[in-house]
């Protein structure tokens, strides 16, 4: 027996010594960071290994907002990451979660500074850049700070540009001009931008009205390659429209629109730029999503019958308005839409008018629709009638997520109710349907 275990365990050592080298980086891509360092020890190949570009093309670098022993290496170690394997970076992200004071932003400003710098230097094929949720109109941004941070940015893209197919900058909060500036940062070297990728909703402060600058439309004019564009309704003008229509026909596939109550949305846009937008650009999709813009005057001068709706989400959060009714949007607005229609979310309080039948006739008039989701205050039995609907075949949904609002703290008889249904159609539901229905007080 010792004879044979001294003759298997070379045989053993071989085995991992002789791993094909695409097996051992697919095996280490699964470690974390420590495990690859304690790795990388082992031997002079494993070591070898550790730089392959597999490895390192993808990275999310966070830094935590607020002081604290456990994240006061953050800063340092996303510099030495960069320093040591930001050449091969293809796909980065980097999140500031939930700035404390104006100290922390300075020490973010100073490593972005720092990792932005030696990332340009070294770098020549990231193809993906998302930095989200700055919120960069916050006090705890001084004016210096911010300022500092948009030319360290700004001069970065102007590096990157040229390779950069995915920029996302979610909730950077800036002014129109700084916004400007940096968008423009990505066609410095072509006066054009070939980016397919671009996230801004948010990306402007609220309450500026967007739509009326002619730097922020010659700005996107210089866009030429767009697959995807995501914005807020108070970007959108006849002269975007029309510069997507000239310089982006041949590639634009989809457009996410988010208007929110806080930001202006009261431009006239004319029903034919969408059309003509719509006639040039192949399968265009639309998406928009409605925060606290919930009155049907309101809506009825956004979702004009041109535009190419795939999905609408609406939500009011937890507000109600006894003034308001959904009856209007749901009978006379978006069935407007059911040939092109394909997902709907609906968060609001509607305690003061029962809205069933109507979102069950909304339902089955939109022959596409296969993404159903909704809170708000309902019978039981709507979940019962929807399901029965599933079944004969007059919609096809293939996700029903539905939260019954209730009056009262316990939820006892619906939960019960609930599970009868489920029992009774739970081979539809297993077969078909990614199904979540819950009771749920609301008081």
């Amino acid at each position: 027996m010792d004879e044979e275990s001294q003759l298997i365990e070379p045989q053993d050592q071989s085995c991992w010594a002789t791993l094909p080298d695409v097996c051992l980086r697919r095996v280490f891509w699964w470690l974390g960071d420590r495990d690859r360092s304690r790795a990388a020890l082992v031997c002079r190949k494993w070591n070898q290994m550790m730089y392959s570009a597999d490895l390192w093309r993808y990275r999310t670098i966070t830094f935590s907002g607020r002081p604290s022993r456990v994240h006061a290496s953050e800063f340092e170690s996303a510099l030495w990451y960069v320093k040591k394997f930001g050449r091969y970076l293809e796909y980065l992200e980097i999140k500031f979660m939930n700035p404390y004071n104006a100290l922390l932003t300075k020490k973010f400003q100073v490593t972005m500074r720092g990792l932005l710098s030696c990332l340009g230097k070294s770098n020549s094929r990231l193809k993906s850049l998302s930095i989200q949720h700055l919120e960069l109109d916050r006090l705890v941004w001084r004016h210096s700070i911010k300022s500092s941070f948009i030319k360290s940015l700004t001069f970065f893209l102007k590096k990157m540009g040229k390779h950069l197919d995915y920029l996302n900058l979610k909730g950077a909060r800036v002014t129109v001009e700084q916004g400007c500036h940096v968008l423009n940062s990505l066609s410095y070297l072509r006066n054009e931008s070939m980016a397919s990728e671009l996230n801004i909703e948010d990306f402007f402060s609220h309450h500026l009205a967007v739509y009326s600058s002619s730097e922020f439309n010659k700005t996107m004019s210089t866009f030429r390659n767009l697959v995807s564009l995501t914005l807020n309704y108070n970007c959108i003008s006849d002269e975007l429209l029309e510069d997507l229509c000239e310089n982006n026909s041949s590639t634009l596939r989809t457009i996410n629109i988010k208007c929110h109550v806080h930001d202006p949305h009261g431009q006239v846009i004319w029903g034919m730029s969408w059309a003509k937008l719509a006639r040039h650009t192949t399968n265009l999709k639309v998406n928009f999503f409605f925060e606290r813009v919930m009155k049907y005057e309101r809506l009825v001068r956004i979702l004009l019958q041109e535009i190419p709706i795939r999905s609408i989400s609406l939500r009011s959060c937890y507000f109600s308005d006894p003034d308001w009714s959904m009856r209007p949007t749901l009978l006379d607005l978006l069935p407007t839409f059911r040939h092109t229609l394909q997902k709907l979310t609906f968060e609001f309080n509607n305690n003061h008018e029962s809205l069933d039948e109507e979102l069950h006739l909304l339902i089955l008039s939109c022959r596409k629709l296969f993404y159903f989701k909704i809170w708000a205050f309902l019978d039981v039995n709507f979940v019962e009638r929807i399901l029965k609907s599933q079944e004969e075949g007059q919609c096809a949904l293939r996700t029903l997520k539905v939260r019954i609002y209730t009056n009262r703290y316990e939820t006892n008889e619906e939960d019960r109710t609930l599970r009868e249904i489920y029992r009774r159609f739970r081979k539809l539901i297993n077969s078909e349907l990614n199904y979540f229905v819950i009771a749920y007080p609301m008081m």
